[in-house]
């Protein structure tokens, strides 16, 4: 037996070690595509991110369980002081800004939208984008709830939504459009996996 036959067996990773670090590859890449796509802005005086897009589209992409995870780790990147959310902040502060109640709002919005997917609405372009306006509106919803706290509810609404709109069509519509591109780049490395 040569030595490097040795070394290969003393270590050979159980399914269950396996299934372990793919899990942890998945969540921690996909929070480092949701940090990146945080920094994609455009538009002004309201920068319009990538962040909602790449939680949708994780989302339905690896499910409930470990899309819920990637923005939670995202968001203790952030608190832990990575500058990696939206114009590269971080901290608590700006967990309790005015975005941080969409910020929060990622992770029921994940969850629902890999639940959804994971129950088939991923497979027909029409339910795929009802999946993402539903996890659009989960967003909508907990950044108001917050913003309503932080400038009153009256402003709320035509601060925090009417500008996001027209962008946050545009990304469910991106989003869907490229999912099957997703799935197909995925398996190409063998990460595909729909049974969360």
């Amino acid at each position: 037996m040569s030595v490097h036959t040795t070394v290969v067996d003393l270590w050979r990773p159980s399914e269950k070690t396996r299934a372990a670090l793919y899990d942890l590859a998945l969540i921690v890449g996909g929070s480092l595509l949701l940090a990146f796509s945080a920094q994609l802005a455009v538009g002004f005086p309201v920068p319009i991110t990538g962040q909602t897009f790449a939680v949708l589209m994780l989302a339905a992409l690896l499910g409930p369980r470990r899309g819920s995870l990637c923005v939670l780790a995202y968001i203790a990147e952030g608190a832990a002081g990575l500058p990696v959310f939206a114009q590269a902040k971080f901290g608590i502060p700006a967990l309790l800004g005015p975005t941080g109640g969409y910020i929060i709002g990622f992770v029921p919005a994940a969850f629902l939208v890999g639940f959804l997917a994971r129950r088939g609405w991923d497979r027909r372009i029409g339910t795929t984008v009802l999946a993402m306006v539903l996890g659009n509106l989960v967003i909508y919803a907990f950044g108001l709830l917050w913003l309503s706290v932080l400038i009153g509810p009256g402003r709320s609404v035509a601060t925090g939504v009417l500008p996001f709109i027209p962008g946050d069509i545009i990304k469910i519509a991106l989003a869907a459009a490229i999912l099957p591109a997703a799935w197909k780049f995925l398996a190409h490395f063998q990460l595909a996996d729909r049974t969360e």
